[in-house]
């Protein structure tokens, strides 16, 4: 017996009692729709932290102060500080793949302007700092390297400071005072959102780092220098450079262990997204209980199929039929009706992936391999539930069938 032949029959034996047909494809297209939407949400989490890992700059690199011990026992990483600008200056000197680099000084601070008073951290940087972090202004300028010898108490804030300061208008040219210190607003940053953490980053000041550590901070060590290459692949080499560069202006023995700490975005990503792995695992392993309840379904109505038919069974074994040709054919409308439960239930995860997203608002991505797989399961369950009714109908005796009332 042909394929094509078995698929017509199987479907003209399923499409006998529709709903009896529904509803045992009920729990593969709920097994297969919610593995589809979990999925989605764990794929579209892990795009979301990409996206905000990426907005933190291109092709980052991030200094920060290394970990001291006490009594052989570390104190944790940023416990000893020794980055200093004379670092950022030595790296940006002697770097030769990094193409930009910028000191950071945080200084919170509450600020007075516009409509009332906001409390924000302000960043000391360097003008290199908004091509590493590929942060243009919305309005106005950023600060230059005029500026930045000069120490002029200029400032560039983000849109989050913006809309609590100076709602509905453009603050560029206005002033604001940063702990009794003046400083004219040169420039608004575009949008950038969130980080993988959670945390805003338009509610934001930057000034000048000369400005900000002579005015503002008052102390010389910094908790953070970042600079960018031209190229990804340059990354883990110009990790190993700034290593060097600043062993040697730390005068760092050979036996000596970095008092700081070089990272690069991909480590950021990496441990962002870790959790996103797991979770998405956990979820469609969830889920997939319902592909196995749905499985256990079709089984169980493939044996009361076969119990219905099987004077049909007796029939098309006494007119030449063999075992082999009625096992194809049981196993055959099993697979169908597994396809068939599975292809709408991909109609179903796709809706579903919409609703969670506009309900919730949580990023949802279903990737085109995951559809192929989730059809693929369904078939496979098909296969796997659907042998042992097959096997059982493909074993009956013909003339004990034909007696069977």
């Amino acid at each position: 017996m042909t394929a094509k032949r078995l698929i017509t029959i199987a479907t003209r034996s399923i499409l006998r009692n529709k709903m009896r047909t529904l509803l045992t494809m009920l729990g593969i297209i709920i097994g297969v729709g919610a593995v589809i939407v979990m999925v989605a949400i764990g794929q579209g989490a892990r795009a979301q932290i990409q996206q905000r890992v990426q907005s933190l700059g291109t092709n980052l690199i991030v200094i920060t102060p290394g970990a001291s011990r006490a009594g052989g026992v570390s104190q944790g990483a940023g416990s000893f500080n020794r980055l200093t600008t004379d670092d950022a200056d030595a790296i940006r000197r002697e770097s030769l793949l990094l193409t930009g680099v910028s000191p950071v000084i945080i200084a919170p601070a509450n600020v007075v302007g516009g409509v009332g008073n906001w409390r924000t951290p302000v960043e000391g940087v360097s003008v290199d700092y908004q091509t590493i972090r590929n942060w243009p202004v919305a309005s106005g300028r950023f600060f230059d390297d005029d500026d930045q010898r000069s120490n002029r108490k200029v400032a560039v804030i983000g849109k989050t400071v913006a809309d609590n300061l100076f709602p509905g208008t453009d603050p560029t040219g206005q002033s604001i005072r940063v702990r009794d210190v003046p400083f004219q607003i040169i420039g608004v940053l575009t949008a950038k959102g969130q980080t993988a953490e959670g945390n805003d980053q338009d509610d934001v000041i930057l000034a000048p780092y000369t400005t900000v550590q002579t005015r503002l901070a008052g102390h010389q060590f910094l908790p953070q220098i970042i600079g960018s290459t031209a190229n990804p692949s340059d990354i883990p080499a110009a990790q190993q450079e700034v290593a060097g560069i600043l062993r040697q202006a730390h005068h760092l023995a050979d036996y000596d262990a970095d008092d700081f700490t070089v990272r690069n975005q991909s480590d950021l990503a990496n441990a962002a997204q870790g959790t996103t792995v797991v979770m998405t695992v956990l979820l469609a392993s969830i889920a997939s209980i319902s592909l196995l309840v749905g499985g256990i379904g079709i089984m169980n109505i493939m044996l009361v199929s076969v119990t219905e038919r099987t004077r049909e069974i007796g029939i098309r074994m006494a007119v030449g039929a063999r075992g082999g040709d009625v096992l194809a054919q049981f196993l055959v409308e099993a697979i169908v009706l597994c396809l068939a439960g599975g292809v709408i239930g991909v109609v179903v995860g796709f809706a579903g992936a919409v609703i969670v997203h506009r309900t919730t608002g949580w990023g949802t991505a279903v990737a085109p391999d995951m559809v192929g797989v989730a059809i693929g399961f369904a078939a496979l369950v098909g296969i796997f539930f659907g042998y042992y009714p097959a096997r059982k109908a493909a074993a009956l005796d013909p003339i004990e069938a034909l007696r069977y009332e």
